[in-house]
């Protein structure tokens, strides 16, 4: 015979959702953001050859705060969970660290390239780093 557990769910406190709430909101803008630019970016190119960069620029001016600010309400998660993490959450979460640092440098790198193919090349590793964090970081909420 089995015991049966079962769970209340509760509301977040106040400080909870804020922080969620941000990391969230930073998700949106730089995760959404780049899917949203790069399925723009053949529709610009097509009103005219300087739009994408144009374009590219002034999302710059929201996306590298976003990424900030998910770097900052990260750090705030984590402080926030205390020491009860597991050797496989360290783990995964060692990992979404570095699929972050390869989206955050994808990017970078991505907005210095010269040539055509080296800003593919880099877009796709920035997104491919985007996109593993946003699943590691899914996983790590347990």
């Amino acid at each position: 015979m089995s015991a049966v557990v079962t769970h209340h769910a509760q509301l977040a406190n106040a400080w909870t959702i804020v922080r969620l709430s941000l990391h969230v909101l930073g998700a949106c803008v730089w995760v959404g953001g780049q899917l949203v630019l790069a399925g723009l970016v053949v529709t610009l190119r097509g009103i005219s050859h300087d739009a994408p960069g144009k374009v590219a620029r002034a999302f710059a001016r929201f996306t590298w705060p976003a990424y900030g600010l998910l770097i900052a309400t990260g750090v705030w998660n984590v402080a926030a969970m205390g020491s009860s993490a597991t050797s496989s959450w360290n783990m995964v979460f060692g990992i979404k660290m570095f699929c972050v640092i390869v989206a955050g440098l994808g990017a970078f790198l991505h907005t210095r390239a010269a040539s055509p193919k080296a800003k593919g090349v880099f877009a796709g590793v920035g997104m491919i780093g985007t996109l593993a964090a946003l699943v590691l970081g899914v996983a790590l909420t347990g």
